[in-house]
């Protein structure tokens, strides 16, 4: 286990680096303007000692290394448009949060309809409920997102008396941003755990439960939900970095202070730096959501073995 770990981390890292390194030269592709507030009133000579003032007139491999060696100092750069002359540090400082507690709060939400969704419609197949939950799945999956999300504000915003402005001090603004995030993952686990659920349905331990007179609830819930739980956990955590990126277009409908609308005005602003530290940020939480999924399957089902190679999983 402690050999794999060292593996998956090693690899994470990998990844982190690869990731940095192709957003860091793209974003070098960029027009210069995302790094002068002033751009329009400068001359061409104040603009060359700017970028050489900020080393972007270097060998690509030299400003590569240097910003790998300021952010193992925890330096992600200064915003040069967004919040001119502010850290990126400080300016996400501000906005993590927010988009922590809304991503945490929907996955809440989606876990706990979700999971009871797919559990019903596969105790109950092919009947009423498991049908109304298979209508559902069909319309959040095949219908476009910003349709419902626009339908969701229009009249969700009348009916709970709030208006189109965030307010994070009112526990009712929260309510629309949450419930339009849990959306997808809501149909998401009610449609696999429905799969798992039905797959392990049809496996001997469930005949021979029946067989011994074990009560169809006991069977559904104490022996097929146990085992049909643990493909899906591997998920958990890859569905909240889901959730926060959703939460692009979230916050910038509700227009919510957080990570989502901060990614919108940055790239519109072309302020790169911002831009790279956001896309650091969401690279972080993507590979240890990974990790951390795979460390989910060991903990609900002690018989997967990350360490062999012999297929246990």
């Amino acid at each position: 286990m402690f050999k794999y770990l060292c593996k998956r981390i090693g690899r994470s890292l990998l990844t982190l680096v690869i990731i940095l390194i192709i957003v860091f030269s793209l974003l070098r592709l960029m027009p210069i303007e995302g790094y002068f507030p002033n751009y329009e009133k400068m001359t061409p000579q104040q603009i060359q000692v700017g970028l050489r003032e900020m080393g972007l007139t270097d060998p690509l491999p030299q400003q590569i290394v240097r910003f790998f060696g300021d952010l193992l100092k925890g330096d992600l750069g200064t915003s040069r448009i967004y919040r001119a002359n502010v850290p990126v540090s400080e300016v996400l400082a501000d906005k993590v949060p927010i988009s922590i507690k809304l991503g945490v709060l929907s996955m809440l939400v989606s876990l706990c309809l979700g999971i009871p969704l797919g559990a019903l419609m596969a105790r109950y197949k092919f009947r009423f409920f498991d049908k109304l939950g298979t209508l559902f799945i069909i319309c959040i999956e095949a219908v476009p997102a910003a349709i419902y999300f626009l339908y969701i504000q229009l009249y969700g915003t009348e009916l709970l008396d709030v208006g189109l402005l965030f307010d994070a001090g009112n526990p009712r603004c929260w309510i629309l941003p949450v419930f339009s995030m849990s959306l997808y993952n809501i149909s998401f686990y009610g449609m696999w755990l429905r799969r798992y659920m039905v797959d392990e349905s049809n496996k001997d331990y469930v005949k021979l439960a029946r067989a011994k007179g074990v009560s169809e609830s006991g069977v559904m819930f104490k022996h097929i939900f146990r085992n049909a739980f643990v493909p899906l956990a591997q998920y958990i955590p890859t569905a909240f970095l889901n959730t926060v990126i959703g939460s692009i277009y979230i916050e910038s409908l509700y227009s919510i202070p957080g990570m989502g609308g901060l990614l919108v005005t940055v790239v519109k602003k072309h302020d790169n730096t911002m831009v790279q530290g956001i896309v650091l940020l969401y690279a972080c939480v993507g590979v240890i959501g990974l990790l951390l999924g795979d460390l989910l399957m060991v903990l609900f089902d002690p018989r997967i073995s990350l360490g062999k190679k012999e297929g246990d999983r």
